[in-house]
This record gives C-alpha cells, structure tokens and sequence, in this order.
C-alpha cells in the first residue's frame, strides 16, 4: 500500500493510492496516518479495504508528510563510505546517531526555506523507515518486523551550522522544512529488500547524486537493532539512514551550496519522487 496524507498543512486527511496513481479517502477507516494506523491492525484495516470503492479525492491536492504525529526523527551520519570520504570524515566504525527536529517535517514538495543569512545549504537523498511496534534491544534478525514501512527524506543540511558552529550536528539539521518527508509511505510487504534500492537526486536539472542502498555501512536491519538498543523505538518514529556521496559539501574543486531560486528533485526505486524550491530567509 501506498499510504498518503494531503491537504492544507496542519488540517491533512488520510489516503490511500489506487492502481491508477489517484488518492482515495480513508478517513471512514483510519483517522489518521498515525501509530495506531501503522500497527499491524491498523495496516490490516486498510489492506481490507476494496480501495476502488472508496471516496476519490478530486484534483491534485498538496501532500503533507505521510506520518502524523512523529515523536522522534532520528538520523544517521556518514552511512554511505563514499559519502565519509568526500566529507574528509573516517569510515565509521559504529552508526553515527543524531537527530533531526520533528518541527523540520514538511510535505513532499513544500518549499525549503533556508535560515536566514544562510551560507552553507546542502542536500541528502536518503531511505527512511517508520516504525510500527515498539522496538527495545531487538535482535537483528527479527528487525524488519517492526518496520510499519518506508519513504524518502530530503535531509537538508545547513553545513555552517552543523560542522562550523559547535560540535554537534543538530542545529544544522534541524531548521524549519529541513525534513521533507514522502511522497506516500511503502508498507513493508511492498518493499521487501530495502538494502536495493536505487537513489538519485538533482538540483537545477542536474545530477548530483547517485546510489543505492546495497552500500549502506549498515543495514536497516542493524540500525533498527542498535538504536533499539540506545533508545525506545516507538510506532510513528521515523529513522533516516544517511545519504551517498554527491552532496554539495564534497563538490570539488569548491563546494556548492544551495540558494534561493534553486530547485531540488529526488526519488528511490520504489518509493516515488519529491520536488522543492529553495527560498531564502530575508
């Protein structure tokens, strides 16, 4: 299934894609994609719906992020060794864990707005997964159950504030629409090898970055796995697990950082594409 949520911001209505690409209403059925719908009895109620039958939502409404209500937005750092090496940063040897604020979720194709005097703004194509169970020291082997499904994040960076401002990561992760989240969320039966996956982002047209997920350091499995064991996981979080080389800090010979006017474009195998204009703050 391909889970949705659109409307106005902050006023989203829960949905689902049919076989022809259009949203059908599940209101009736679900309140919201939220923990209770990403359970495995959430998940049931919905993939018992005969989706033909259900109310056809008219025109091309804005999609929101497709999980409501995130406790935690937990990213990983230098996941990919290609992207380790054009970040001068050493392979590493355990997951870097940090997080990104859940007041950055934006929809899919809402506009990024950089902070204001902004210098170093950067993009990441990145496989996430949202949780279903509730997940403590889960072993490896089992971790994918707990897996409600997946989606793409754009983990916008601003780099100044992230390497240049503190040693840590987060306030350059965290600003306002810097975790634009979507299209749909996958469930798990449609994704069933999440360590193949092909990834791509463009800006202004052009082809920045280009991976796969079959280069993860580590696997989904293993992340699960180990952040279980650092932190509770909880139906509704969102884990994002790092991004492959391309981004603008490692443009060589002189980096490239986004500014407003500039245009980002991103998709997995599977999972769909986002879009977004970048806005500067005055």
């Amino acid at each position: 299934m391909k889970l949705v949520r659109y409307g106005e911001a902050g006023k989203e209505k829960p949905g689902i894609v049919d076989a022809q690409g259009a949203i059908r209403d599940v209101s009736g059925i679900v309140s919201d994609i939220d923990a209770g719908a990403l359970s495995d009895d959430g998940l049931a109620r919905l993939r018992a719906a005969k989706v033909d039958t259900l109310p056809r939502v008219a025109g091309n409404p804005r999609l929101g992020p497709p999980v409501a209500g995130v406790g935690k937005l937990v990213a990983i750092g230098l996941n990919y060794s290609d992207h380790a090496k054009e970040a001068n940063q050493p392979i590493p040897a355990e997951p870097i864990i940090f997080m990104k604020a859940t007041s950055a979720i934006c929809g899919p194709n809402d506009a990024v707005i950089l902070p204001k005097n902004s210098k170093k703004g950067d993009w990441e194509v990145e496989l996430a997964f949202v949780m279903g169970k509730t997940a403590r020291s889960v072993p490896e082997a089992d971790a994918l159950n707990y897996v409600a499904g997946y989606l793409i994040c754009n983990d916008v960076s601003e780099r100044e504030w992230q390497l240049e401002r503190g040693p840590t990561w987060d306030k350059g992760k965290g600003f306002d629409t810097f975790a634009p989240l979507g299209p749909w969320l996958v469930t798990r039966d449609e994704i069933p090898d999440p360590q193949n996956l092909a990834m791509w982002l463009d800006v202004n047209g052009k082809r920045m970055q280009t991976g796969n997920t079959n280069t993860m350091i580590f696997s989904c499995r293993k992340l699960i796995s180990y952040i279980s064991f650092c932190m509770t996981l909880k139906p509704g979080d969102v884990v994002t697990t790092g991004t492959p080389p391309g981004v603008g800090l490692g443009v060589k010979p002189s980096p490239v950082f986004l500014k407003h006017g500039d245009a980002m474009r991103l998709g997995i195998d599977g999972l769909g594409e986002q879009k977004q204009e970048v806005r500067a703050t005055e």
